[in-house]
């Protein structure tokens, strides 16, 4: 009886061993125009923060929330930047002003101001001159002393360089501002532009949009705590691209390029598969990773691949277990039309 036992499990086991032989000869005759690599759903992620500091006044999305590229996620209070900004604007206001007025060059009547003051001083100089030419005569005479003299002509030398200063001020109305200092003004309008503006983009530093269309995957801050450039407010996982992680055997190498379709197939929906194509393939060569499973042994080298999926429905999810079927000895033309698989 023992014997008949014996026997049978050895017959069991010579079965099973041809059997298994035999699937996987079948597989491999089945396999041959193909490629089935074993990876992970992996997308990029992006830590969003704000470009300023100040405390979270509201916050428009909740984890799991589908956003748009340029959506408005949150903002920050502004109180203070909108203070600064209405300084600034209003010293821009006053530059733009004074170089407005020196472009403008003298008024008519500040000349005729200065040509009437210049007439005057010149009629005063000439009474001058008369006066000390009358009583230089006298002195002669000996009918005035040296002193009444000297005070003479010392108030008619006054009213000459009182007369030239007038006359000079006004060369300069009728010249009007020198070259230089409209260059001066228009340097200051300059700078109090770049200072609204910094003000402005400061004042938009406080609002924080959406890089790229993603969904919300975190939300790290809530309202009322203090952001700073450094700490991240949520975390954006991009919905496009999305792409399998996955390690290509060094045999099969030259069996894909670039553009190569691809099909994607996942436990969580078995019915259904998604259209791919190799989208990178790494040019050096690693040891297999412990976490990947191949059918190749783990001592192999292999290279890391990337394979793009189209997922419409966005059921792909980061680090889901897909299997992916690569065609190989495909036509140019078939690798070049899979990279338009998804449009």
């Amino acid at each position: 009886m023992t014997k008949k036992i014996i026997i049978i499990f050895i017959l069991v086991i010579v079965i099973s061993i041809a059997g298994y032989q035999y699937l996987q000869w079948k597989n491999q005759s089945h396999d041959e125009h193909r490629i089935i690599l074993y990876g992970n759903v992996d997308i990029r992620e992006a830590q969003l923060a704000f470009n300023s500091s100040e405390h979270i006044d509201k916050l428009y999305v909740q984890e799991g929330d589908h956003v748009k590229k340029g959506q408005l996620l949150a903002t920050l209070h502004t109180k203070t930047l909108e203070a600064q900004l209405l300084q600034v604007q209003a010293q821009l206001q006053a530059n733009l002003q004074t170089l407005a007025k020196l472009e403008a060059g003298s008024r008519k009547e500040e000349i005729n101001k200065a040509k009437a003051e210049f007439a005057a001083a010149s009629a005063r100089k000439k009474a001058a001159i008369d006066t000390y030419e009358r009583l230089k005569q006298l002195l002669d005479k000996k009918l005035i002393s040296p002193d009444e003299l000297e005070k003479a002509e010392a108030l008619a030398d006054s009213v000459k360089a009182e007369t030239e200063a007038i006359r000079q001020s006004l060369i300069l109305l009728e010249a009007g501002p020198r070259k230089e200092d409209i260059a001066i003004a228009k340097a200051v309008v300059a700078s109090s532009e770049a200072t609204v503006l910094l003000a402005k983009q400061r004042l938009d530093d406080a609002n924080l949009y959406a890089p790229d269309s993603g969904i919300i995957r975190n939300r790290i801050l809530e309202l009322g705590d203090m952001a700073f450039p450094q700490v991240p407010v949520m975390t954006l996982a991009f919905t496009n691209p999305v792409w399998v992680r996955a390690y290509l055997p060094e045999p099969a190498l030259g069996k894909i390029t670039l553009g190569s379709p691809a099909t994607i197939h996942t436990d969580s929906f078995p019915d259904k598969a998604y259209d791919g194509w190799v989208g990178y393939i790494s040019p050096t060569a690693e040891f297999t990773p412990k976490i990947v499973q191949t059918e190749e042994l783990r001592t192999r080298l292999v290279y890391s691949v990337r394979v793009f999926a189209c997922n419409p429905k966005d059921e792909l999810r980061l680090g889901m277990p897909v299997t992916v079927h690569l065609p190989t000895n495909l036509p140019p033309s078939a690798q070049i039309s899979a990279t338009s698989a998804c449009q």
